[in-house]
């Protein structure tokens, strides 16, 4: 008796079955049709990559012996405008921006990171990106600006090297700027995260000299948060 439930329960369909049939070819015909659109959207994605990997493959191989840098921007610009959401084209635009900063056409570098940020926001190489509008703002000389772009760089996931350079760039700025405890703190992080790098080393130094300019304001300080606090009132203290 059990064996024959699915037939009978066939033969109670059926009717339904013969009443819509209609509606269930276009169904079945519609997700047909679906299946085919999302198979040939994903073949397509597949071959726009491959084409933006051959295109930048083509212009970074070209670099070598191209001599004109603003041509080989304009280069890697084009294929991150041809090939506008691929890895490769987000590969392009940092490229750009990178040989536009060393250029000295910080403006357009900063635009060029920017543009990155807005279109690959989720990409690994956002922070970089995030680096590269933090150190156009300081070449500018909109120091402020910078210190809260690094300030944002250092807040995101990256791997230890953007952040070490963040870091050590916001500190060089807190050093400028006369905010020396917060200076000596990053100068710390940096010296500790890099220890054999130039950074690292360049840090350590600096970390020791401030604190070798630290005098006491009191003879009993009171404990600080910081690592070490400068005096701020050494009038008092005399």
């Amino acid at each position: 008796m059990q064996a024959d439930a699915p037939t009978a329960y066939l033969f109670k369909l059926w009717p339904w079955i013969e009443n819509n049939i209609k509606r269930i070819a276009w169904g079945a015909g519609i997700l047909v049709v679906a299946g085919f659109v999302i198979a040939f959207y994903f073949w397509s994605r597949n071959q726009k990559e491959i084409a933006a990997g051959d295109a930048f493959t083509r212009v970074s191989l070209n670099a070598r012996s191209e001599t004109n840098d603003e041509q080989l921007v304009q280069a890697y610009l084009k294929v991150a405008e041809d090939y506008t959401g691929t890895a490769a084209a987000g590969r392009a635009l940092l490229q750009a921006g990178a040989m536009l900063f060393e250029g000295g056409h910080y403006t357009n570098a900063q635009s060029q990171f920017q543009r990155f940020l807005d279109v690959y926001p989720d990409s690994s190489f956002a922070p970089q990106a995030s680096l590269g509008v933090a150190a156009c703002l300081e070449a500018e000389g909109q120091t402020n600006a910078a210190a809260k772009a690094y300030q944002t760089t250092i807040s995101q996931p990256s791997d230890d090297s953007v952040a070490v350079q963040a870091k050590f760039s916001l500190a060089r700025i807190d050093d400028a700027q006369g905010r020396l405890n917060d200076a000596y703190a990053l100068y710390q992080e940096v010296a500790g995260s890099d220890p054999y790098g130039t950074l690292g080393r360049e840090a350590s130094l600096r970390a020791s000299e401030l604190k070798l300019s630290t005098r006491p304001a009191t003879a009993n300080p009171a404990p600080a948060s910081h690592p070490f606090m400068l005096s701020t009132n050494s009038a008092a203290a005399k």
